[in-house]
């Protein structure tokens, strides 16, 4: 609770009580590694009943999807979404985002951290933030 409020103090360094501008708790509830989502869980309706403002359960693959569109505005994306553990084509149809294909062996985010590391890439914030600058400099090397 009091990293929390001091994320929102530092958010919103003019509101005496900056927790009133909540208007809900929203945490990723799966898929992934059941420790922090159980931990993210807790926080989070500790959160809720604290401030009296519901809680939303996100899938993390969709949160990262609406993060992108709002980031690039696109409005009916076709996605390659990849992670660590998942790779999948995704798309939003029927009212519904949809899982139009997904490999069931070692996924694409993971063999780009493994390359990342081969090539030595830092990992901060992740190996594919680093791939751009790499190319640049090295342009038909890699």
């Amino acid at each position: 609770v009091a990293l929390a409020r001091a994320a929102l103090t530092e958010a919103f360094p003019d509101e005496e009580h900056p927790e009133s501008l909540i208007s809900a708790i929203c945490y990723t509830k799966g898929p992934g590694m059941a420790g922090p989502l159980i931990s993210v869980a807790i926080c989070a309706r500790t959160l809720s009943l604290l401030w009296k403002v519901p809680l939303v359960g996100v899938n993390h693959c969709v949160g990262h999807i609406e993060m992108g569109r709002l980031a690039t505005g696109a409005s009916n994306p076709v996605v390659l979404y990849v992670s660590g553990g998942n790779t999948q084509v995704i798309a939003y149809s029927n009212q519904r985002y949809r899982i139009f294909g997904e490999t069931i062996d070692i996924a694409i985010g993971n063999c780009l951290d493994r390359f990342a590391r081969v090539i030595g890439l830092s990992n901060d914030p992740s190996p594919g933030k680093h791939f751009g600058s790499v190319e640049r400099r090295n342009e038909n090397k890699i």
